[in-house]
């Protein structure tokens, strides 16, 4: 029953990804909300100007409505009803992707309609994020939620009031990082794609199989979204995507009590973060040398004349690695091997 559900979550989501993309990107070329590529920027990249942006409304409607809408049939046709605590979690953690989605549409909209390249200042997104973070936080609160989390090789532990604090540094600081894997054709909806994999096969070891199907759901809608992403891109997913993205890769790993899962799963997201905090401490500690050829690290290996396509094939087999050993972890942990 939960693989059978499974399968119709990521399937409906790739074909509502997949479709919607023929009627959005011609819509959002007729309206104007497309790439602006920076003067310092790479310089192969200056052929995707004009390139629409936004894409990523095609995993966040499939996604969703998947996503939803699956988890809702399977506890009304015969599986096992989910706790209101494991619905909150679930349903929260959906808005709260929701919300870091609209973030990202702010932002976007402010560099493809008023064309400022920058979108909203760091302290406007910040604040934002840190409210959506909080929100959802204090709704799985509302419905029970605990402070435990799972630690790899020690099991669950009581972090106490230290929890939320801790929780929303650490989603604002993942979707962040996540964001920054958005930069090269396929790159973030691969590396999302793989992740949220792990998720699906790690939800039925702990018995939360609504998070299984919300997991096949988002892994069907960036396979979906791929189509259309993939080099050469016809469309990019902008902040709106990549911010959505990163709530939903976090509410995943906070529905399964394993945020720190985030950490191998997501090592490609950790990755692209300290690539840039590196390269800036290096900097202004040197007083202009560089790290790296570019941060981030993506495009220092494009700067290194690795192909697009190189990168996302690396970059994934990286996830693909480090998301197996995180999954035999909790394989360990359950006793299931």
């Amino acid at each position: 029953m939960v693989k059978i559900w499974t399968i119709i979550a990521a399937v409906t989501s790739f074909g509502i990804a997949a479709l919607f993309g023929i009627w959005l990107i011609p819509f959002l070329k007729k309206v104007h909300f497309q790439q602006t590529e920076r003067e310092e920027g790479i310089d192969l990249h200056k052929s995707k100007q004009g390139t629409p942006m936004m894409g990523g409304f095609m995993f966040i409607l499939s996604s969703i409505v998947s996503g939803i809408g699956c988890v809702l049939l399977y506890n009304a046709i015969g599986g096992t009803p989910e706790t209101p605590l494991m619905c909150a979690k679930i349903y929260a953690g959906i808005f709260m992707a929701l919300a870091f989605g609209a973030i990202g549409f702010m932002d976007d909209y402010i560099k493809a309609v008023k064309k400022r390249n920058l979108g909203l200042t760091p302290k406007q997104k910040l604040l934002l994020q840190f409210l959506a973070a909080a929100a959802y936080l204090a709704t799985v609160y509302f419905f029970g939620g605990d402070t435990k989390t799972f630690v790899p090789f020690v099991g669950m532990v009581d972090i106490g009031i230290m929890y939320y604090p801790l929780a929303a540094i650490f989603i604002v600081g993942i979707v962040n990082a996540v964001n920054l894997t958005d930069g090269i054709d396929g790159l973030n909806g691969s590396v999302t794609f793989f992740g949220s994999i792990f998720f699906m096969l790690m939800a039925p070891l702990v018995e939360k199989t609504g998070v299984s199907i919300a997991a096949a759901s988002l892994a069907g809608g960036c396979l979906g979204f791929l189509v259309w992403n993939f080099h050469p891109a016809k469309v990019f997913m902008g902040d709106t995507g990549s911010l959505y993205l990163g709530g939903f890769m976090c509410a995943l790993a906070f529905a399964l009590d394993m945020p720190l899962m985030l950490i191998p799963i997501g090592i490609i997201y950790i990755i692209e973060m300290f690539s840039v905090i590196l390269q800036v401490g290096y900097f202004k500690l040197t007083h202009g040398k560089r790290l790296f050829k570019m941060s981030p690290i993506h495009h220092h290996f494009e700067k290194c004349d690795w192909s697009e396509v190189k990168i996302v094939i690396v970059f994934s087999a990286v996830t693909v690695v480090f998301g197996a050993l995180a999954l035999l972890t909790v394989m360990k942990y359950t006793n299931f091997i």
